[in-house]
């Protein structure tokens, strides 16, 4: 599986066709303890840069950006009762959603691991 970072904070990991979508590590330690998420019902087209989700924390409300086009399969149904799981796993169980990517040269333009990470070293 391969795992891409954009520059405002979402990671998306393939699985074949099949994008899974959250927030990193360091998204979550900026918001702080995260109270309330709302996902993207199945079914939703979703182009890149569209506001896919919202997460709410005791600090702000913020917006979760698609990172490439697609169509959601499925939203993390654990987060309405469970917000923290984004503070908890934020890179593992405390996913958002789902989908089916319509153009993969869309991962072009985000950066791996290594990029992301020097990325936040200089914020």
């Amino acid at each position: 599986m391969s795992r891409y970072y954009t520059e405002d904070h979402e990671w998306i990991e393939l699985d074949g066709e099949i994008g899974t979508v959250g927030i990193t590590d360091y998204a979550q330690g900026q918001l702080g303890d995260i109270v309330f998420v709302e996902v993207p019902d199945e079914g939703k087209s979703l182009s890149k840069g569209d506001e896919a989700a919202v997460v709410e924390s005791v600090k702000a409300a913020s917006d979760v950006y698609s990172p490439v086009s697609g169509t959601v399969v499925e939203g993390n149904a654990a987060l309405a009762d469970q917000p923290a799981l984004v503070n908890e796993d934020p890179e593992g169980e405390g996913w958002f959603f789902k989908l089916t990517l319509s153009d993969t040269g869309e991962l072009e333009g985000l950066m791996d691991e290594a990029a992301y990470e020097a990325f936040v070293a200089k914020l």
